[in-house]
């Protein structure tokens, strides 16, 4: 694997000295630094009670934004959220923002002490893919007029999806990514980055294939991502150029641009359908399955 030299104290530290804990030689079949010194983190490299100490010693809280809009609400949404309340950041307060056109059918979900949800009325797009373009200009919006108040870390999930292991504090980070697990083993000339010079997402090459599904970071952080992917989304639309995976196209050219600081293996959202390679010690999070020819329209 391309792991640099240990070299600790070279590894990004995102202002916390816990990361100094983690243990890159634990994997040595996996990459587990990238070459800016971000660390890419798989099970094994972390002790897991000293970062929830960490995290609630600073103080640290954490908002979730999640999309379920249309047939995705009935779809999804329910074992989406029953099943972070058994995996997501225990011990953390912990915001849902449910963003969705019918709050009405949002399930009363049991919450924790010090978790709490909010549902936002948002409109429904006829396209889904403007619904997931779309989101960036939201999630900015919220993070201005909320969440900057109230929560420390911001993490953006698509509701298809549902936790099955540990999430927690060990994936906060100045600015977080995410491995596809479609492309993370794959050579570079395989990503399907966006390949129109017309558009603002356009990309020759980068360092990894980074999965829209999930991506977090600090309120600033995300805030600062969501507004650059909405500019050039709206400048695309400008220009009559529409990005081939759209928010996910410019997510991955931010993150070409903007490096981010800690890196999530494709063990925090696995598709089953691949199948368990050895390198996959625990499933934290994984794909629902997909019904997109009755559930997305446009």
């Amino acid at each position: 694997m391309e792991n640099s030299p240990l070299d600790k104290g070279r590894v990004l530290t995102e202002g916390n000295g816990v990361n100094i804990s983690l243990d890159f030689g634990s994997r040595s079949d996996v990459q587990t630094l990238t070459s800016w010194k971000a660390p890419i983190i798989w099970e094994g490299m972390f002790v897991p009670d000293l970062f929830d100490q960490m995290h609630k010693q600073q103080g640290s809280s954490v908002a979730l934004t999640v999309f379920a809009v249309g047939r995705y609400l009935d779809a999804y949404l329910n074992t989406f959220l029953s099943s972070s309340e058994q995996h997501f950041m225990l011990g953390l307060p912990v915001t849902y923002y449910v963003f969705t056109d019918t709050p009405e059918k949002v399930p009363d979900i049991k919450l924790a002490p010090r978790r709490r949800m909010k549902v936002i009325e948002v409109e429904r797009h006829p396209r889904w893919q403007d619904i997931s373009m779309m989101r960036m200009k939201t999630i900015s919006e919220v993070i201005e007029s909320e969440i900057r108040h109230c929560c420390t870390h911001v993490f953006c999930f698509d509701v298809d999806q549902m936790f099955t292991e540990r999430f927690g504090s060990e994936a906060l980070g100045d600015s977080v990514a995410l491995l596809h697990a479609h492309y993370y083993n794959l050579p570079k000339d395989r990503f399907t980055y966006d390949r129109n010079p017309k558009s603002k997402a356009y990309m020759e090459s980068g360092d990894f294939y980074y999965h829209a599904a999930i991506f977090g970071g600090t309120w600033k952080n995300v805030k600062a991502l969501t507004d650059a992917c909405y500019q050039n989304i709206m400048e695309d639309k400008t220009n009559e150029v529409e990005a081939l995976w759209h928010d996910e196209s410019h997510l991955n050219k931010y993150f070409w641009l903007h490096k981010p600081s800690r890196v999530l293996s494709p063990e925090y959202c696995w598709d089953s359908s691949i199948g368990s390679p050895e390198a996959l010690r625990v499933t934290r999070l994984l794909w629902a399955q997909k019904h997109y020819d009755t559930l997305r329209t446009g």
